[in-house]
């Protein structure tokens, strides 16, 4: 039997429902990718909850459906949203890669916001990269990569595999952000204690909240132990860009450890909406990853 399209966005687009329930069904329809989906994340934007709203960015630039194009520019064009939704949805358009739209990123590459405008240099590097044929032939030699995420940049030449290189490169500001990027990726992919625990580094080696918040992202995605302290410390650090923090909790949520649950709960008062919410929806992680449940998105239906 099919899925329900619009029984499931009725779901995400019931404002009564709990946060952890909405994000179930927006992970269903991501995984559904069809335009009729897209259109029921887009009947969503903008929602009251900034975290909601930027996790609806991320996963139409995740399903790389070109029909969501028109709506993400909008929402990078209207400087009145949060720059957390902003910076997503100016990711997500470099996520679905079309060259046609990298006058409108450019536009915004010296925007007053520094994450949106590092997101929107980033996005123009990743479809310039995309474009290049040379590129082609390097595709074949990156670090393959673990993970079915579209990420902001490919990883490094498979060749660069030592993780102290692989640290230096990321924690270097005298390399472009873009670099730094691929550096990251690339210890992501070797997916080894060893490259989470330099990765750790990079929580502590820049003064852009969007990179030190992309670190956060691919430890959650490692998923491993070694990364929890640093992770911690960093969520529990009131002065650290909500951006930041909140990647962190989402990551301790899919690490799913005792330790993370205590810190996940210390933080469900927090005064930040979008740190409390994302240790809201982290808990609801936390359930799933020890449960037996066969797929996460499909509690919503």
């Amino acid at each position: 039997m099919g899925l329900d399209v619009n029984k499931i966005g009725g779901v995400l687009n019931n404002t009564s429902a709990a946060l952890s329930e909405r994000f179930r069904a927006l992970f269903m329809l991501r995984s559904v990718g069809s335009d009729a989906a897209v259109k029921q994340i887009e009947k969503c934007l903008v929602d009251k909850s900034d975290l909601l709203n930027h996790e609806l960015a991320y996963c139409l630039g995740q399903m790389q459906n070109t029909t969501a194009l028109p709506k993400l520019i909008g929402v990078l064009e209207d400087s009145s949203l949060a720059p957390i939704l902003r910076h997503e949805a100016a990711e997500a358009i470099g996520a679905i890669g079309e060259a046609s739209c990298l006058s409108v990123l450019e536009k915004y590459c010296n925007d007053a916001c520094q994450e949106v405008a590092e997101t929107c240099q980033l996005a123009v590097g990743r479809i310039k990269w995309l474009r290049d044929k040379e590129n082609s032939s390097e595709e074949a030699k990156l670090i393959p990569s673990p993970f079915k995420s579209v990420d902001p940049t490919p990883s490094g030449l498979g060749s660069i595999t030592d993780v102290n290189i692989l640290e230096d490169k990321l924690t270097n500001s005298e390399n472009t952000m873009f670099e730094r990027y691929r550096a990251m990726f690339s210890l992501r992919n070797l997916n080894t204690d060893e490259a989470a625990v330099a990765l750790t580094k990079g929580l502590y080696s820049s003064d852009s909240a969007l990179f030190r918040h992309e670190v956060a992202y691919v430890l959650g995605q490692m998923q491993l132990a070694v990364a929890v302290p640093d992770l911690m410390k960093t969520l529990s650090d009131r002065n650290e860009n909500c951006m930041v923090r909140h990647k962190c909790a989402e990551a301790l949520g899919s690490i799913a450890n005792e330790t993370c649950l205590a810190t996940l709960n210390e933080h469900l008062n927090d005064p930040s909406d979008v740190v409390r919410e994302s240790c809201e929806v982290a808990l609801d992680m936390y359930k799933y990853e020890n449960s037996d449940e066969f797929n996460y998105a499909l509690g919503a239906v």
